[in-house]
């Protein structure tokens, strides 16, 4: 007879991850991530040639126009922010990137019990405001932030859709330092690998998705 494994327990001994007259253990969070990831990912489009020609733009939209998949969607990004941050290093304010983050960071922040402060372009947000200037793919843009939006000391995470060549979410952590604030990182739905804008970041990068892995031809 082999020998007994994990897998294939002994016959007069109950498999170590059931319990006798309870439902199998429910998958671990690890499998669930994986499982939604799959599942997100199938519902992406792309586009080529918009907004100019050489660009496949990644559409995220499907995400949010049906309700299981805007469910999933925060559900995802809720256990990958939980499978790396510690409970004392939970945020206590995501930033979000004007515009697509402002679809998904105040129902992530509510999960994590946080603020959502929102970073958009130059004149777009009444009162005193702080304010950066960035390269991004196509020329330069400004981003503000509101002056007492962060409190010194509070422990950030900026969210966004896309990180492509990184240039707003380096605004937005420069934004978020100039208040005080401390960057414990950046979480982004979806990233472009091969144009390597996590090199420009400087506190840890956290990517649900990958896509156009490797493809310089597509910028």
């Amino acid at each position: 007879m082999p020998d007994s494994t994990s897998s294939h327990p002994p016959g007069d001994r109950p498999d170590a991850t059931e319990t006798p007259g309870l439902p199998a253990r429910i998958p671990s969070s690890s499998a669930e991530l994986a499982s939604l990831k799959i599942r997100l990912h199938k519902s992406l489009r792309q586009f080529p040639d918009f907004p100019q020609p050489g660009i496949l733009f990644e559409d995220i939209l499907p995400l949010f126009s049906d309700l299981t998949l805007h469910e999933a969607l925060i559900r995802a990004l809720d256990l990958h922010i939980r499978d790396h941050f510690s409970q004392g290093h939970r945020p206590d304010v995501l930033v979000g990137l004007e515009a697509r983050a402002f679809l998904f960071g105040p129902s992530l922040a509510l999960r994590f019990g946080s603020g959502f402060v929102p970073v958009r372009k130059h004149g777009k947000l009444p009162g005193p405001t702080e304010t950066v200037s960035y390269e991004k793919e196509y020329g330069e843009d400004l981003f503000q932030i509101q002056a007492d939006a962060i409190k010194p000391g509070q422990q950030v995470l900026v969210v966004d859709d896309i990180i492509a060549t990184g240039g707003s979410a380096a605004a937005a952590g420069t934004l978020v330092r100039k208040l005080g604030g401390i960057l414990l990182g950046y979480v982004f739905i979806l990233e472009l690998d091969f144009l390597k804008g996590r090199d420009k970041l400087d506190a840890p990068v956290y990517t649900l998705l990958s896509s156009q892995e490797d493809s310089p031809s597509k910028s």
